[in-house]
């Protein structure tokens, strides 16, 4: 069998990360989506969350297990027997840093491959800080999330951090 592993911190997950899976799943038996729990990030979405949105965003696919992992991704991708590690290329500006990661994890593990796979172009400019930002302020984020990812992203923002402490927001009206 010839699985992959797609490791991303899906926060959220956007049309692009899915048209990615898709054409994984066209070339390998199976792709394992795997969120990150990276320390080095803070999060909008729980694991948890990101775990579920993934699993209904993906449910179409047979070929696809949503996962999670904290570490190094070739331990995780020996974990799971993976072969490869897929990685989405929107631009120019993405490849100087993934073909560094590609250098390491080759590094680390000499047998295990770095696939690149290029979205459709529609999805180039997509990344989840864009859809997180343009949430933030009442966006229309329709285009670029599946439908259960905009109704999260509408919950997400009817809450302000203050303080450490999660409030409902205010309106405020000091222009």
């Amino acid at each position: 069998m010839k699985r992959v592993i797609y490791p991303g911190t899906f926060d959220p997950v956007t049309n692009g990360h899915i048209d990615v899976i898709h054409r994984a799943t066209g070339l390998f038996d199976e792709v394992v989506v795997t969120v990150a729990r990276n320390p080095s990030k803070s999060p909008l979405f729980t694991v948890s969350e990101r775990l579920f949105m993934l699993k209904e965003c993906l449910k179409e696919f047979e070929n696809v297990v949503v996962d999670s992992f904290s570490g190094l991704i070739v331990d995780h991708a020996k974990e799971v027997e993976a072969i490869g590690i897929i990685r989405g290329l929107r631009a120019v500006s993405d490849f100087e840093y993934e073909f560094q990661m590609a250098l390491m994890n080759r590094k680390l593990d000499e047998n295990l491959r770095t696939i690149f796979l290029m979205p459709h172009e529609k999805y180039t400019y997509l990344n989840s800080t864009i859809v997180r930002n343009l949430a933030q302020f009442d966006g229309d984020i329709s285009d670029f999330v599946p439908p259960i990812v905009v109704e999260k992203l509408k919950e997400k923002n009817l809450y302000i951090i203050k303080n450490g402490d999660i409030r409902k927001q205010e309106l405020r009206e000091d222009f």
